[in-house]
Order: C-alpha cells, then structure tokens, then sequence
C-alpha cells in the first residue's frame, strides 16, 4: 500500500497521451497568436488618442506628431532671396515715414522723438543729419538698426530729413550720389606720331593700349558702383567710406588694391561678399579701383 500512495504522490496533471498532445499544442498556438494580436494593434491606426499617448511612453515619450515636427524642422528654407532693382525710383521720406516710422515717432512711443515736436527734435537737429542718419541706420536706445530692411539707406536717410524738417530743419532731400565725370585726355603730339616712321608710330601707339583697357575698367567699375556700391559708399553709411572722401579711404589705402579687392569679395564689418552682388572678382576689381580713383 505504501508503493501505490508513493507512486500516486508523483504522478502529475497529464495522465495520457492525448492530453499531453493539447498541452503541447495549446502552450505554443496561444503565445503565437497573443503576439500576433499585439504586433497588429501597435502597428493599426485606429487607436484612441490615449492609446497613442500610453504607446508614445512605451517607446521613449516619441509620437507621431513629434515625428512630423523634426521632419519639418529639418526641410524647413534658411534663407530667402531677394532681388532689388538698384536703379529704381527712391520713395520719398513721407512714404518712408508712413510705412516704418510712424509706429513709434507719432505717439513718440519707447522715448522716440515725437513727429512735428519741435522741443524734443531740436537738440537732434543741432547734431546734423548725418548723425541722425546713423542713428537711424544702426539703432540707437530702443531702436533697431532701420539698415536691410525694405528700403534702401538713401531712403532712411529721407524719412530722417523729412522727420527733422517736420520739426524745423531745413535740411536737403538726400539723393543717389551723381557720377563722376569721367575726362579723357588727348594726346597733343598725334601729328607728329603719325608722321612719324613705323617702328617709332609702333612705339607710340603702345602705351595706347593699356590706357584703353583702363578706361573700359572704370566705366565697367563706374557702373558696378552705382549698382551697388553707392547704396553704402555714397552716403557713408555703416561706417563705409564714403566715395570721394580722402580722410576716410586714406588708411585704406596703404593697405594697396589687391587687400582692398579681397576685402570686398569675402565681406567685412558691415559689408557683404561682393557688396551682396553676384559680380565678378575682375568686376569688384574694377569698382574698388574707380573708388580708389576718387581720392587720388
């Protein structure tokens, strides 16, 4: 009787083939489609919004819209380009005035000088337009530099003039700077070149050429200038020299045209490579050495 209770307390669960066959089947069937049901409700959009939130913690707090703003991010434009016309017609100070200053020169918000207040623009206009246009061109107190916006600082300089005018200056209109004549020296002894023998016309007309090419490199740099130099050097603008000024290209100078042409082609201080232009270095060239010219 002790074998057969011995025998019994070891038996277990699975007393026959059949049911051993079902535990089988039932222990690896039931897992397989557990994972299956799981994998197909992870993958299925048709979820509420809170069990997109629990499987967003489940993966790392990372949902789909997370995933579309770093795709956004990523695609989104650095930068616009804009394409000016530097030659067309300046507005006038009012235009000016009306669409960028009127915000804080009318109420006189932030401490800005009042429009038409002739008490608080007085001591301003007793330092000259010039510094009022500086001010106004890189910023001063709560005032952001006006220069790079949607109008060129020539027409800064206008809205200035006109404010101050507004308030009892007498201060001229600014204009685009007028170019500088070009004069051409002619030869006085042609005559006596052209009689003269080949080899000394050959000799005398060899100097011509270089003299042409010059006279093609200023005009060619002449009209890079009023293109887009003038914008900055005509008027002095963000400490540029200003075109003609020999104290101011004076220091400038001694550094020689080549250090002066690569000044202008990779930018410095306030000003872009190429003066944001998309000239040539034979064209730079060409307008540095008419600016240069200037001042000699």
């Amino acid at each position: 009787m002790s074998e057969s209770m011995h025998e019994e307390a070891h038996t277990g669960p699975i007393k026959t083939p059949k049911q051993l066959l079902l535990a089988v089947f039932f222990s690896f069937v039931i897992p397989v489609f557990a994972i299956i049901g799981l994998v197909a409700y992870v993958v299925s959009d048709n979820k509420p919004a809170g069990s997109r939130q629990a499987e967003s913690y489940a993966l790392g707090g990372v949902t789909a819209q997370d995933l579309d703003r770093g795709v956004a991010m990523r695609i989104h434009k650095v930068g616009t380009v804009e394409i000016r016309d530097a030659n067309r017609a300046l507005k006038s100070g009012e235009e000016v005035f009306k669409a960028q200053c009127t915000t804080c020169h009318t109420p006189g918000a932030a401490g800005a000088p009042k429009f038409g207040d002739a008490a608080a623009w007085s001591a301003r206009i007793t330092s000259g337009l010039d510094a009022l246009v500086q001010s106004a061109l890189k910023g001063k107190g709560a005032m952001p530099a006006q220069s790079g916006g949607d109008f060129d600082d020539i027409e800064i300089a206008r809205a200035a003039a006109y404010m101050a005018n507004a308030a009892g200056a007498k201060f001229a209109v600014p204009q685009r700077p007028a170019a500088a004549p070009v004069t051409a020296s002619a030869s006085t002894d042609a005559t006596v070149q052209t009689a003269a023998p080949a080899p000394a016309a050959a000799t005398a007309a060899a100097p011509a050429a270089p003299q042409t090419a010059a006279a093609g490199a200023g005009a060619s740099g002449e009209a890079l200038y009023k293109q887009t130099c003038a914008v900055c050097h005509g008027t002095g603008a963000a400490g540029a020299p200003k075109f003609g000024d020999k104290e101011a290209w004076a220091p400038r100078l001694q550094q020689g045209v080549p250090a002066l042409v690569q000044n202008a082609m990779t930018g410095k201080g306030a000003m872009p490579p190429k003066g944001g232009s998309a000239a040539s270095e034979s064209e730079i060239r060409a307008a540095v050495e008419y600016m240069v010219g200037s001042v000699k």
